[in-house]
């Protein structure tokens, strides 16, 4: 069982589609909740969710809601900041399984070991982390907000920053300041072949190719575009291209094509050559899942006071200063 996560549940039997959908709204409705689902998620997810956004559209509504209970389609590290944000709310995640690569690659321990290393930084951590993880931040950026961000900070300030090294290094390139990067990555976002995306780009070569800052360096280089999520979409609506070459998670598709369907979306495989750079957790989620929650109200979120106090701090400094 992942830290931080309650559960009592009993499994509800599969249903069709229609009935499951007809049951959760059902249940909603009774439980006063809304669903929050992340771009990456599977369609049939997306289009039940009361909202869809990245991690700082997310953040907001979780800030915003006047629910009593929030069901939260993503990742743990996700629904934990929506518990931080909601602390009296009832926050729930469908699949206990539903973690992050990233997140796992910055233990708390370690991470307070090196930033005890560099004692006079200014700690800035992706929201991309752990709830304890974040208690030791001073701000919490998001990948559309991060270079906004270190902007506003006075630039004498020394800057660690934490735990995706390559939306650092991307990061310190848009910025101009020097960050010290935490050396984590995400899985997906470091798994995009080069060679395929080359040989994409020759078979489409009017394709405008848009990347997620996760990605590695030399994916960025051959990027039109380089974007949050949000902006990625963004893009694909005022862009004069009909064509793309997408890098980064391919659920983004699913809004992108409902946005623009007359326009193309490509895929790009895997260094296996497999077109298949899903988010292994982020399709835990499921319709039967979330009904079960719904049913059980749980698995359940709960985070020890004095942290959610903590981790609260440098999130609402990045709300505040998004603003």
């Amino acid at each position: 069982m992942l830290s931080g996560i309650a559960t009592d549940t009993h499994p509800v039997p599969s249903k069709g589609k229609e009935e499951l959908i007809r049951e959760i709204n059902l249940l909603r409705k009774e439980r006063n909740a809304v669903i929050l689902a992340h771009y990456y998620q599977d369609p049939e997810i997306q289009d039940i969710a009361d909202f869809i956004g990245d991690s700082l559209e997310l953040s907001r509504k979780a800030e915003s809601t006047n629910a009593d209970v929030i069901v939260f389609c993503g990742v743990h590290f996700m629904a934990e900041t929506a518990k931080i944000i909601c602390p009296n709310k009832e926050v729930l995640l469908p699949d206990l399984d539903a973690g992050c690569t990233l997140a796992d690659d910055c233990p708390s321990e370690e991470f307070a070991d090196f930033c005890s290393k560099y004692p006079n930084h200014f700690v800035i951590s992706y929201i991309n982390c752990s709830a304890a993880v974040k208690a030791q931040s001073d701000l919490i950026c998001t990948s559309s907000n991060a270079v906004d961000l270190v902007k506003q900070l006075p630039k004498e300030t020394p800057i660690l920053f934490a735990p995706d090294k390559n939306l650092g290094r991307w990061v310190e390139r848009e910025s101009g300041r020097k960050l010290i990067c935490w050396q984590g990555s995400c899985s997906v976002h470091e798994t995009f072949s080069e060679e395929a995306l080359l040989k994409l780009k020759l078979q489409y070569p009017e394709a405008e190719i848009l990347a997620h800052p996760e990605c590695q360096e030399n994916l960025l280089e051959l990027s039109d575009f380089i974007g949050s999520t949000s902006k990625l979409l963004k893009q694909v609506e005022i862009s004069s291209s009909e064509t793309f070459i997408i890098l980064t998670e391919p659920g983004i598709i699913h809004q992108m094509r409902i946005s623009m369907p007359l326009k193309k979306f490509i895929e790009v495989p895997g260094l296996d050559g497999c077109s298949c750079n899903s988010c292994p957790y982020m399709r835990l989620n499921t319709l039967d899942k979330v009904l079960n929650c719904l049913t059980n109200m749980s698995p359940k979120i709960q985070l020890d006071k004095k942290l959610i106090k903590d981790a609260y701090l440098p999130i609402k400094k990045m709300l505040d200063m998004s603003n």
